[in-house]
This record gives structure tokens, sequence and C-alpha cells, in this order.
């Protein structure tokens, strides 16, 4: 459906609007409200963002050991000084209340997690990843092949060695950067993946 002014009504509505705007309209109230951002006297740094690939700068403002501003960092050649809404959420990155900070544990049949150790809860990841390669672990495959003799083509079965297990995966995450991925992509293939 198109919507259609006149040439008056456009001068009218154009009129008040300037009308209002040069009478002022009081601003004290939303000046009252405004809080000041308390960056004048915290440390500026300037990082990548963490939760995409893109990699967009950002400017970190810390007081005090607490992040109290996240801005797009305006000279960062890949987000010319923008952020997305993820991006600008991670104030809460670091100091957010609901943020976890150590491990948790749940008991099998247990309704409720509970605080482990650090120690204890890395030993029982690489305990169960031992047991689970150990357990699904394959060096060698049988596979077919075709080969040809002199004009015929003949179906055989080899072993390859292979050196993979089949009992655990991973799955990426845009949230790893260049360097995180390369290690990451090392230890899954130590482990077999």
């Amino acid at each position: 459906m198109a919507y259609s002014i006149s040439r008056r009504q456009l001068f009218k509505t154009s009129g008040a609007g300037l009308a209002a705007g040069l009478l002022g309209l009081p601003t004290a109230p939303v000046e009252a409200q405004a809080q000041e951002l308390p960056i004048r006297y915290a440390k500026e740094s300037t990082t990548i963002c963490p939760y995409c690939s893109v990699g967009c700068g950002m400017i970190v403002h810390t007081l005090g050991g607490n992040v109290v501003n996240v801005e797009g960092d305006p000279d960062h050649p890949i987000s010319e000084g923008s952020l997305c809404p993820k991006g600008a959420s991670v104030l809460q990155f670091r100091d957010n209340k609901a943020r976890v900070t150590k491990p948790l544990y749940r008991a099998p049949g247990a309704k409720e997690w509970k605080e482990v150790e650090w120690e204890w809860a890395l030993d029982e990841i690489a305990k169960k990843v031992k047991k689970t390669r150990d357990a699904t672990f394959t060096a060698k495959s049988r596979i077919k092949v075709k080969e040809k003799v002199g004009d015929k083509e003949v179906e055989k079965v080899i072993e390859a060695v292979v050196n993979r297990t089949n009992g655990i995966a991973h799955v990426g995450s845009a949230a790893l950067d260049n360097e995180e991925c390369y290690l990451l992509q090392k230890f899954l293939r130590g482990l077999g993946l």
C-alpha cells in the first residue's frame, strides 16, 4: 500500500517539527537520568572480541580490576568501531554474578551439582577420555580396493592403518581464534579423531 502526502501537508508537518525544535524540549530530566561513564580514570586496553571468528577490535576500560566499559575500536581494520550484540555484552563476560568459576560435578543419579577441585575434575576427564579411547581405538581397518591386473579390474580386501577412535567426537566452535583451533586439532589428532 502506497502512502501519499501532499506538498501542503509536507510543509505543515515540517513546520510543526521545526517549531517544536526551536522552542526546545526540556533536557534536564534526561540529563539527570544519564549516568557518567567511569572511564576517566580507567585503564584502556585494546583486544579482540572472543565470540566469533570475525575478530572485531575492542577497547576495554578497567578500573580496580573490574571491566567498566567496552566499546568498538574505531582504529581496528575489521570492525572499524562497531560491535555486534554479543561483542557489546563482553562487559558481562568476566564480572557476571551468574558466571561459573569452579568446576561443578553431578554424580550419576544425583539432582544437585557440587563444587569440586580443578585437579580432581581434570583427572576424571583424563581417565574417561583414556578409557573411551582404549575401548574404541582402531589401529587397522579392512577396506576394499580395486586394482587393475592386465585387462581386468580385480577387487581385493587389504588392511590399512587408520589409527582412529570412533568413541569420541568434537564439534567446532566459532569462538576459537586461529591459534586455539590449531592446538585443538593437534590435540584431537593425537587422540585419534
